[in-house]
C-alpha cells in the first residue's frame, strides 16, 4: 500500500511519523511543505484542502486512499495491517 506524507521540516510530530515508518520498514515518500517554493506550496495547499477539507495540521499522511491528519501510530498500524506493533 502506498504511503505518502506532507510534513514540515521543523515539526516534531512529522519527525516522529517519519521515524514510525522507518522503524517498521514501511517505504514512504514525503514532501516537506516549508522547504518548497511559493508556487509548489500553493499547489500543496490546494491538494491538502482536497484531501482533508476540515482539518489543517501536519503531518498529513495518505495510506492508500485514507488520509490521517496528525501523528496517529495506532491508525497507521491499523491501515497497514500491523497488529500490536505500535512504536510511540
Amino acid at each position: 500500500m502506498k504511503v505518502f506524507m506532507y510534513a514540515l521540516s521543523t515539526c516534531p510530530w512529522c519527525f516522529k511519523t517519519k521515524q514510525y515508518f522507518k522503524s517498521h520498514h514501511i517505504p514512504f515518500e514525503y514532501v516537506d511543505y516549508d522547504l518548497q517554493n511559493e508556487t509548489e506550496q500553493e499547489r500543496i495547499l490546494k491538494e491538502i484542502a482536497t484531501l482533508s477539507p476540515h482539518a489543517m495540521g501536519f503531518p498529513i499522511v495518505k495510506i492508500g486512499s485514507q488520509v490521517i491528519v496528525g501523528y496517529n501510530p495506532e491508525k497507521y498500524s491499523e491501515l497497514l495491517g500491523l497488529k500490536n506493533s505500535v512504536v510511540a
